[in-house]
């Protein structure tokens, strides 16, 4: 093994997170220790010769006493270095498979000092290690409540050593709910899409300045509100411009609602828009009546791509055998408006891609609670949200197999006993806590995807070290009132409304995208974004 520990130190630059960096120095040291006839036990790292490599390398009858069996002390190092390369505590820079899982604009990686929007001393100074005391007493506190409030508890039991939700039903209707939906639903009067597109003319005051030409140069020309409205709702409908073309009127003739498609419908432009509807919602009276926009739901809906493209993937269960579709998930808040989204291919875990839209939603404060469905739940994306200021709230469809985490483990929580048995290791928290805050660092601005991230921190089904910091860092010691807040009937409902507003746009957004039998028909995803059909083709294409 000589001469290969000898390469791999020369040939590769071998980094590390704080949890790695003693595998790594011992690694650098290792070429010399074994190049020599004698190797005393003061000069190998002896904190990573442990359990049965203690006797191999310190206690060889064949070694003198004070020296260190420097062929054992090798492969000791090497195992470490293979366990960590494998949980990304040591990784070669600038390689692409075992690179760097942290790209960071948080400085001691990167060199360049942090940014005030990327920089998350807030989040720091808040939940740092040394604070985790304060919140492991807090914790115990809920448990010893919840215990001692179980048995007068309708709303959750123990059976079997697990837990079991009991089931909300549905909500009371107000009285006055059916004649207020047939009054709203009896306003609403049957038009032409030309006529919309008028209608839509005199709504839109932001549409000629929000909207920037390609080249940045060229003027707007006149009526261009009137095309920018028909192009926006001939791709909303996905009907193509056929229906709202009219020879007659300069700016709905095929030419010009072509020049501004190709020109001005872009997907920078339908963010900046999209802020401005989002700003001038929150002013209205009832909207600040059902919200304060701090509240955020994030879901998908399934679409068909019946053409070829790299961005689709296949499932049966939604796309059919022969088909590939792809999933946009979109964010709203509890002030009905949609604050953007990203296209997903295929039908991916939504949970891998909701950090991405969260952070590149188009406008409105930033979401003090996420709320997703059952399927987007998991430890370390728990940890992630957590440490980037959010509170991630999912919906609880079945809780027997749910994990409950404790800090004190010699307390006896009574009923709570069988069902929490996952203990927070503070340790792991504190040897990674540089590199959480570097993950934070990155998700706020872009630098690095949370889809990609959340791959990096699990390999082979198992977290990583990082990965294993985030999931316990991400357990109720976040959330010290977990079991009598969560797990409360009312904040359920809170959370069963939200996504119900979010699957009601769903339902919207499905019966406008009524053409080409609601299919994404174009090959790249940044055309999805701003256009589903090929809108100068017939309608049949």
């Amino acid at each position: 093994m000589r001469g290969f520990v000898r390469l791999l130190v020369e040939v590769i630059d071998f980094g590390a997170v704080e949890a790695g960096a003693p595998v790594v120095q011992a690694l650098e040291r290792l070429p010399d220790l074994i190049g020599r006839k004698k190797v005393g036990a003061e000069e190998v790292a002896a904190d990573l010769v442990t359990g049965s490599w203690r006797r191999l390398v310190f206690d060889n009858r064949n070694v003198p006493h004070g020296l260190v069996d420097k062929a054992a002390y090798s492969f000791c190092v090497l195992e470490h270095l293979h366990r960590s390369l494998r949980r990304r505590d040591v990784f070669a820079k600038d390689g692409d498979r075992w690179g760097d899982p942290v790209p960071s604009c948080w400085p001691g990686r990167s060199g360049r000092p942090p940014s005030r929007r990327c920089s998350p001393l807030s989040v720091w100074r808040a939940n740092r290690p040394d604070t985790s005391p304060k919140l492991a007493s807090a914790l115990h506190a809920a448990y010893v409540q919840v215990a001692a409030g179980l048995p007068g508890n309708t709303a959750l039991e123990v059976v079997g050593g697990k837990l079991k939700l009991g089931k909300l039903g549905k909500a009371e209707e107000p009285k006055l709910m059916p004649p207020f939906r047939q009054l709203v639903n009896g306003m609403l009067a049957e038009g032409r899409l030309p006529r919309a597109a008028a209608g839509g003319r005199r709504a839109d005051g932001d549409g000629g300045r929000v909207h920037a030409h390609l080249r940045r140069r060229l003027p707007h020309g006149r009526g261009f509100t009137t095309s920018l409205c028909a192009v926006l709702l001939t791709e909303a409908c996905n009907v193509g411009f056929t229906p709202v073309i009219k020879p007659d009127v300069p700016a709905l003739s095929r030419g010009r609602l072509v020049q501004v498609d190709h020109g001005y419908f872009r997907a920078e432009n339908i963010s900046v828009a999209n802020g401005l509807f989002i700003e001038a919602q929150a002013k209205i009276d009832v909207v600040r009546a059902w919200g304060g926009g701090l509240v955020a739901s994030a879901d998908g809906v399934r679409f068909t791509v019946p053409v070829q493209t790299l961005y689709a993937g296949s499932n049966p269960r939604y796309f059919g055998l022969r088909h590939k579709g792809a999933t946009w998930l979109n964010v709203v808040h509890d002030q009905v408006m949609g604050l953007g989204g990203v296209v997903v291919p295929g039908t991916l875990r939504d949970s891998l891609f909701i950090l991405d839209a969260i952070h590149a939603r188009d406008g409105g404060p930033k979401p003090e609670t996420v709320i997703t469905d059952t399927a987007s739940y998991s430890d370390i994306v728990f940890g992630l949200f957590a440490i980037c200021g959010y509170q991630f709230s999912p919906r609880i469809a079945d809780i027997s197999d749910a994990r409950l985490w404790r800090a004190n483990t010699a307390a006896d929580y009574g009923p709570l006993q069988p069902v929490s048995n996952h203990t927070i290791r503070l340790d792991r928290i504190r040897a990674h806590w540089g590199d959480m805050l570097r993950v934070a660092g990155s998700l706020a601005p872009g630098e690095v995807r949370g889809h990609d991230l959340i791959r990096m921190l699990s390999r082979d089904g198992k977290p990583t070290g990082l990965g294993d910091a985030f999931a316990h860092y991400g357990t109720d010691l976040q959330d010290p009132a977990p079991s009598p807040v969560r797990l409360r009937r009312g904040y359920r409902r809170m959370i069963g409304a939200q996504l119900n507003v979010t699957e009601a746009r769903h339902r919207l957004a499905r019966k406008i995208f009524f053409g080409q039998r609601d299919e994404l028909g174009q090959h790249y995803r940044e055309e999805w974004r701003t256009s589903s059909a090929p809108s100068d083709w017939p309608s049949t294409a």
